[in-house]
């Protein structure tokens, strides 16, 4: 058996100053290495859509404008709404349109936001729908 018949049926050696090491650590050392960093997440990132903004006519930003004033008038009630609106995307070309809904607690004259009151806030610009 070519040199080793003195130790083939010996048991494996077990420390007597350390714990034996775990099953899943031991199956960690023969994993495959990442061999491009970070390919996966610009795999994922160039997989993310994203969505060209839409742009109202003049019929339907007048309608929109008039649902703005009548939820600001309302504003001091507490009014609960659903909005939908625009979000532009960081990293590319486009956005995600988001709808949200909660009780409104006022109109921010100098920033253009309804703010929430759980603190989110929708800047006016974005705003896509009014329910």
């Amino acid at each position: 058996m070519n040199g080793y018949e003195d130790i083939i049926a010996l048991p494996p050696h077990v420390s007597a100053t350390r714990p034996p090491m775990p099953r899943s650590s031991r199956a960690a050392q023969f994993s495959p290495f990442a061999a491009l960093t970070g390919y996966d997440a610009e795999i994922s990132e160039a997989m993310r859509r994203t969505y060209p903004r839409f742009y109202f006519s003049t019929d339907q930003q007048e309608e929109l404008n008039d649902r703005l004033v009548g939820l600001i008038e309302r504003s001091n009630e507490h009014p609960r709404v659903k909005l939908t609106y625009f979000v532009t995307d960081e990293r590319k070309v486009g956005g995600t349109y988001v709808t949200v809904c909660g009780e409104l607690k006022r109109y921010d004259e100098y920033e253009r936001a309804l703010l929430f009151c759980d603190g989110r806030r929708v800047f006016v610009d974005d705003l896509c729908a009014i329910e």
